[in-house]
C-alpha cells in the first residue's frame, strides 16, 4: 500500500471513529435527558397533603411539615432517569408522620453519577435542620452511599437511607459503627432483585435495619409509572407506599 493510499485509509478510519463517537454521545445524552416523569394523581395527592407542604424550587423538590418539624432532615438522590418530583408521592406520608425535612435535588443529567456530591450544597440551605441523614433510590443510594463514605462531605451524617438500593465494597462503610443504615427492598424488584442486594450486604454496617416488602417491586419505591425490566408488583401502589412509610418512619424517629 503506498503511502497516499494509506493515508486516505487512516483518515476514513479516523472520521468514521469520530462519527460513532458522536452518535454515541447523542445517544446517551438524549437517552439520559428523558427521565421517568412523576405521575400527575400521586403528585397531586403530596401536594394536597394537609400535613406537607410540597415546593418545586429551581433545583430540587422540598417536602417540609406543615406542624412542627422534628429538626431531622434527608437528602435524597433520584434512582437513574428518575424526576426528583417522582419521588413526592413516597416522601409525603413519611414526612406527615415524622416531621422529617426531605429534600430531593436535580441531579445533573438526571445521574447521582454526576452529582454525588449534591448534598452538601443542600445542607447549607437549612440550616435550621440538626440531624442529617443521606439517602437515595437505586442508582441514587448507591452514591448517597459513596458519597458518605469516602466522597469529600463535610457534613456528619448521621446515617442512609436506601430504597432498592446498596453499597459498593469501595464506600468504605462495612466498619463504621456511627452510622445507622436502612436498607428496604421489594420481592418483586427486577431491576436489582434482593439476591444482588443480599450479595452486596457485607459493603453495610453490621447493625444495618434491613427491610423486605413482599410484592413491592422497583418503580414502586417511587411514583412514575413502569420501568423497563421490572417485575409486576403483587401490592397496589397505595399498600407499598404504606409498607414503605412505616419502615421508614420507624427507623427515623426510634
Amino acid at each position: 500500500m503506498n503511502g497516499s493510499r494509506l493515508k486516505g485509509v487512516l483518515l476514513w478510519t479516523l472520521a468514521t471513529v469520530v462519527a460513532l463517537l458522536l452518535v454515541a454521545t447523542a445517544v446517551f445524552f438524549g437517552w439520559a435527558l428523558t427521565p421517568h416523569r412523576a405521575e400527575a394523581e400521586p403528585l397531586r395527592r403530596a401536594q394536597e397533603n394537609p400535613d406537607v407542604a410540597v415546593t418545586r424550587g429551581e433545583d430540587q423538590v422540598l417536602l417540609s411539615p406543615t406542624g412542627e418539624p422534628s429538626g431531622t432532615g434527608v437528602v435524597f438522590y433520584p434512582g437513574a432517569r428518575v424526576e426528583p418530583d417522582a419521588y413526592a408521592a413516597t416522601w409525603a406520608p413519611i414526612v406527615a408522620a415524622t416531621g422529617v425535612t426531605v429534600v430531593v435535588p436535580d441531579m445533573r443529567l438526571n445521574l447521582a453519577l454526576f452529582d454525588q456530591d449534591r448534598a452538601e450544597d443542600v445542607v447549607t440551605e437549612l440550616p435550621e435542620v440538626d440531624t442529617w441523614y443521606l439517602g437515595g433510590h437505586s442508582m441514587g443510594g448507591a452514591f448517597a452511599a459513596q458519597h458518605v463514605g469516602t466522597g469529600h462531605t463535610h457534613t456528619d451524617w448521621a446515617g442512609l437511607v436506601l430504597w432498592a438500593s446498596y453499597a459498593v465494597e469501595a464506600a468504605d462503610l462495612a466498619d463504621r459503627d456511627d452510622l445507622r443504615v436502612l436498607s428496604v427492598a421489594g420481592t418483586r424488584d427486577g431491576v436489582l432483585p434482593l439476591p444482588e442486594i443480599a450479595e452486596r450486604r457485607p459493603a453495610l454496617p453490621p447493625d444495618t435495619v434491613t427491610v423486605t416488602v413482599e410484592g413491592m417491586n422497583h418503580a414502586q419505591f417511587g411514583a412514575y409509572g413502569s420501568q423497563a425490566g421490572d417485575e409486576e408488583p403483587e401490592l397496589g401502589e397505595e399498600e407499598a407506599h404504606e409498607r414503605l412509610t412505616e419502615a421508614t418512619s420507624l427507623f427515623l424517629v426510634s
